[in-house]
């Protein structure tokens, strides 16, 4: 009973993330950040005049529904290859019997090691855009 209880609550939280999604996808497609006031702005920014290493996002993810991925690596160049390991993520996730290779693959693109490695890169791609993009 507790694992049937388990595959069911599976579904609905992947049921509930993919009906957000879809609606954030259809919401980004047809509205432009830049053109419209009813999308969040980063606090960060507005205390600092500094950008955060999400600063451009909202664009980006414009650009690229929009089939403009020059523009979205424009916007905020991490955030084009964060979307694929966002849903190879996901992916692994929703596996309900992952094989050993399934598991070694996730341990090292998702364990200890590789976040220390990608808050790295976040920490290097905050202070490259906000001081050597910058310099006059």
């Amino acid at each position: 009973m507790q694992g049937y209880f388990q595959h069911y609550k599976k579904i609905i939280k992947w049921g509930v993330i993919s009906i957000i999604v879809v609606t954030a996808i259809i919401i980004y497609k047809k509205f432009n950040p830049s053109n419209v006031n009813y999308f969040p702005k980063c606090p960060f920014l507005s205390l600092t005049g500094l950008k955060c290493p999400g600063c451009g996002s909202q664009r980006a993810i414009h650009s690229i529904l929009n089939l403009d991925i020059y523009a979205a690596l424009k916007h905020n160049f991490l955030l084009v290859p964060a979307i694929p390991y966002i849903v190879l993520g996901a992916y692994f996730d929703m596996l309900n019997a992952p094989t050993i290779k399934q598991v070694k693959l996730r341990k090292r693109l998702f364990g200890t090691k590789a976040i220390m490695i990608i808050l790295i890169i976040i920490v290097v791609f905050w202070i490259y855009r906000n001081i050597i993009l910058f310099i006059p």
